[in-house]
């Protein structure tokens, strides 16, 4: 068995209704490898078919992120076609990248496939393919213009260099900046402010946010509402709400 297949490339962690995921290769800079790009795709799958979990938080173990793709990994030929899968995929309940240190390359393409990013100051977020005669080919290059603007993003993508977090923040890349080493607390919080609400809605929420920021237009929006509100408007949890709201309690979701 190869040492990819046994590493243990990502941490998963559970707290309440939030499911934290640790890119767990502090020694690589959580380069992306077979395993971490296997292990990774496995977790958010995990998440999506939980029906106990409601958001899922990515961070990185040691002192960034994600480094990117490991070079020396891509040379050997291991197979990181999972990683493809999770950043044209995604996930159907809500991701939040925490990022300290930096997020490169296909690490800032992980961020970039998450609903929603918070950084610790100083951190460094950007695409640096161009630099080793590559492209950010999982999704970074048609992904940054809606993030921080088409001149920033056009920017980023022909030099190489990245953003501060601070920079990202100004540019609306981000949803919170914390203080170095506050990056996962910060997501954690967030997170904590989704998990209050109801699994289906925040999911179906989720959906249509994503639709729209991808430019599809409002008819094809009001279509594909239409089995999201079938199915959540009876949903158990659509009980649950008003009924919780009339008892004066906190409601018991329980994503069905």
């Amino acid at each position: 068995m190869s040492e990819a297949s046994t590493e243990q490339a990502v941490l998963v962690e559970r707290r309440d209704r939030i499911m934290i995921i640790t890119l767990n290769r502090p020694e690589a800079m959580n380069a992306i490898n077979g395993a971490l790009s296997t292990q990774l795709l496995a977790a958010v799958r995990e998440l999506d078919d939980d029906k106990g979990l409601t958001a899922g938080i990515i961070t990185g173990n040691g002192r960034g992120f994600c480094a990117g793709m490991d070079l020396k990994a891509f040379a050997r030929g291991e197979d990181t076609g999972p990683l493809g899968t999770f950043v044209r995929e995604g996930s159907k309940k809500p991701l939040i990248a925490a990022v300290e240190g930096f997020a490169l390359a296909g690490g800032c393409e992980i961020a970039l496939t998450c609903d929603l990013i918070v950084a610790s100051k100083g951190a460094k977020i950007g695409i640096r393919e161009v630099k080793v005669g590559l492209f950010a080919a999982a999704g970074g290059v048609f992904r940054l213009p809606s993030r921080v603007g088409v001149a920033r993003a056009m920017e980023m993508a022909l030099t190489g260099e990245p953003l501060s977090a601070e920079q990202a923040m100004e540019a609306g890349m981000l949803s919170g900046l914390t203080e170095p080493g506050g990056a996962l607390e910060g997501a954690i919080k967030l997170a904590e402010r989704i998990t209050v609400n109801a699994p289906l809605a925040v999911a179906a929420s989720k959906a249509l946010v994503r639709a729209a920021a991808q430019g599809i237009d409002e008819e094809t929006l009001w279509k594909m509402q239409i089995p999201l509100q079938q199915e959540i408007f009876r949903s158990n949890d659509a009980k649950e709400g008003p009924r919780a709201f009339a008892e004066k309690r906190d409601p018991n979701w329980t994503g069905t």
